[in-house]
């Protein structure tokens, strides 16, 4: 955490570290667990695939690439994501590590007034639409008239 990804271990308490990066602060922490007791994790149902933490831009996720090769780590390399670009390291057993840049976001295809009413799919997907919305859970995104007051 702290050579590799640049977080500073902040605080612990018996085998649970906390780290930080950043400014530090909500988004910017990080709890790990250090346990030789329990087995390596499998993916499936009720276990972490992958974890996920932001980058800029494009320019920054091309030094984070540079990064992961200097400490010769299973990567992917460049990905783009449509919505997003991407680079993922196998840098914890089991774990997948993403960095994914802000932009360009999922108001690209769609306005933000009507943003996850239907299912958004990249332009290389469009063409399996039909096929892909059959084996999606339906999600009821009817607009709520409820409103939410500040307290």
């Amino acid at each position: 955490m702290e050579k590799v990804l640049l977080f500073k271990e902040i605080a612990k308490e018996g085998s649970f570290h906390l780290f930080e990066v950043g400014e530090g602060g909500n988004g910017a922490q990080v709890i790990v667990e250090h346990n030789v007791i329990l087995p390596r994790g499998q993916q499936g149902y009720g276990t972490v695939h992958h974890a996920a933490f932001r980058v800029e831009d494009r320019s920054v996720l091309d030094e984070w690439i540079k990064r992961m090769e200097s400490f010769r780590f299973p990567i992917s390399g460049y990905v783009n994501r449509h919505f997003f670009e991407s680079l993922y390291a196998n840098v914890a057993p089991q774990i997948l590590f993403e960095f994914a840049t802000d932009g360009p976001g999922f108001m690209g295809d769609e306005p933000y007034e009507t943003l996850g009413e239907k299912l958004s799919l990249p332009p290389f997907l469009e063409p399996k639409r039909e096929e892909i919305e059959k084996l999606v859970r339906p999600i009821d995104t009817v607009r709520s008239t409820k409103e939410f007051k500040k307290e």
